[in-house]
């Protein structure tokens, strides 16, 4: 053997280390499984994790994704209590407005959304306003509210997860990257690594992203994920504005919340023209003309905010797949799983992830009766059987 170069075994290895594998590893660690191992390619948290806005809401159309959205929030909120370390949880509330043509929408989500429990109801303009005395909320037609909603911190989160993931014995290995899967006759057997070495295992979760593709497609798998390029912009309002929820604006398409005690961070909700990415190499800041779509967008929205200014920029990129929903599920290997396509969702539902990943290794099924595992399988594009909302939003379905 080459110095150097390990051959290790292990239950269950995990590839990729966000929220979405970190949690997969600690819920797995949490059902028993002791010898698991995190394989990060750089650092904890870095990739789409670091780039998060960390919106944390359950307003969705597609009732697994709500109810996985619902069981998550009390985990994020609680983090310091469960996990032992905060996910900088912030519970300002949250706050979707939408047109007249998106009014009968509106009131089929939010009864599907309370139908598991979710804490929503829809609100009038009075009620709105008070929750936001500095936006103009005119041309909205109606709203829902969530008031335990809010915003969390990607990274924080993530090094939460680790460290809760540690303490029950998971080896969570940084620098190194995965050169390829392991495979024998018609399952996994593990994984090759950038170093040389191997680590041979029984079941292997790819929990990597945009990246995954890369990863399943030397063993025939088709893995329809794209990198969307995303700009956020973080702005001075010029004034204080107290304690505002988020607010979700689908009639501008644009999202807001307050990012510490002082500033916004203003997002687009508009992904009719998408900007896809070589996630490796993508303009890391807003151009002009993003600048200007985002500066009407916002001037419309806060017309009393005359002295707001954008303080920085910067972009992330979502794993986008075609129905904007993520694929946690199956292989045609047995023991091959993947976790990736999230599509901008995957933080604020994080928590559940892990544990219906965990469910599908151990068990082959989901232990919620409201988190269908059907809904999110690989299988589902090439079917041509998109995992789509009920009640879409007109004009800003993709990610609702």
């Amino acid at each position: 053997m080459t110095a150097g170069i390990s051959n290790e075994i292990a239950d269950v290895v995990v590839i990729g280390g966000g929220v979405t594998g970190l949690s997969t590893a600690l819920a797995l660690a949490q059902s028993g499984v002791r010898n698991v191992v995190v394989l990060e390619r750089s650092a904890v948290g870095s990739g789409g994790t670091g780039k998060s806005s960390g919106v944390v809401r359950c307003h969705y159309g597609v009732k697994s994704l709500a109810a996985m959205a619902w069981r998550s929030l009390p985990i994020l909120r609680d983090a310091p209590d469960i996990l032992g370390e905060s996910a900088g949880f912030h519970e300002t509330g949250y706050l979707v407005g939408v047109g007249e043509n998106n009014l009968g929408a509106l009131a089929a989500n939010v009864a599907m959304q309370q139908s598991v429990g979710i804490d929503v109801e829809i609100i009038d303009h009075h009620q709105a306003q008070e929750l936001w005395p500095k936006a103009r909320l005119d041309d909205f037609a109606g709203f829902a509210y969530e008031p335990r909603a809010g915003y969390g911190d990607g990274h924080q989160t993530a090094m939460a997860f680790a460290g809760a993931a540690r303490s029950l014995g998971v080896r969570i290995r940084q620098q190194i990257s995965v050169a390829s899967l392991l495979v024998e006759g018609g399952r996994v057997a593990g994984v090759t690594l950038s170093d040389g070495g191997t680590i041979n295992a029984p079941e292997v979760v790819v929990a990597s992203g945009v990246w995954s593709k890369a990863l399943l497609g030397p063993l025939g798998i088709e893995l329809a994920i794209r990198a969307q390029r995303a700009p956020i912009l973080l702005v001075e309002p010029g004034e204080e504005l107290g304690a505002v929820p988020v607010l979700s604006d689908l009639v501008s398409l644009q999202y807001v919340r307050m990012e510490g005690t002082a500033s916004l961070l203003v997002g687009n909700s508009d992904h009719s023209d998408p900007d896809w990415a070589d996630p490796d190499d993508y303009m890391n800041h807003a151009d002009d003309d993003e600048l200007l779509g985002a500066a009407a967008k916002f001037e419309h929205r806060f017309p009393g905010l005359g002295g707001a200014k954008v303080a920085s920029t910067y972009a992330g990129c979502y794993d986008v797949t075609p129905d904007y929903n993520p694929v946690i599920s199956g292989t045609p290997y047995e023991g091959l799983w993947v976790c990736a396509g999230f599509s901008g969702h995957g933080y604020k539902i994080s928590p559940a992830v892990g544990r219906l990943m965990a469910d599908l290794v151990l068990d082959g099924k989901s232990g919620d009766p409201d988190i269908d595992p059907e809904d999110f399988r690989l299988e589902r594009f090439a079917d041509n059987r998109l995992l789509l909302s009920p009640h879409p939003y007109v004009g800003a379905g993709s990610m609702r």
